[in-house]
């Protein structure tokens, strides 16, 4: 029976990111925490190489506009 404070001392931790993670984690099982990060690590993923198509397609754009 640690209080919240102390446990989060005692990792290092502040106590508002407890809360935080208490929020999203809460109800899950350690597995769907393992899928949900990795899910968000692909999506973090497929963003990155979104905005590098988008880059690659504006550059494109403007290669074809001063050809005319």
């Amino acid at each position: 029976g640690a209080t919240v404070a102390e446990g989060c001392r005692k990792h290092g931790m502040s106590s508002a990111t407890f809360y935080a993670w208490k929020a999203k984690y809460g109800g899950m099982d350690v597995s769907e925490a393992k899928r949900l990060r990795a899910l968000e690590d692909e999506n973090a993923r497929l963003k990155r190489l979104y905005a590098d198509a988008m880059l690659d397609n504006a550059g494109l754009k403007e290669l074809v506009a001063k050809k005319w």
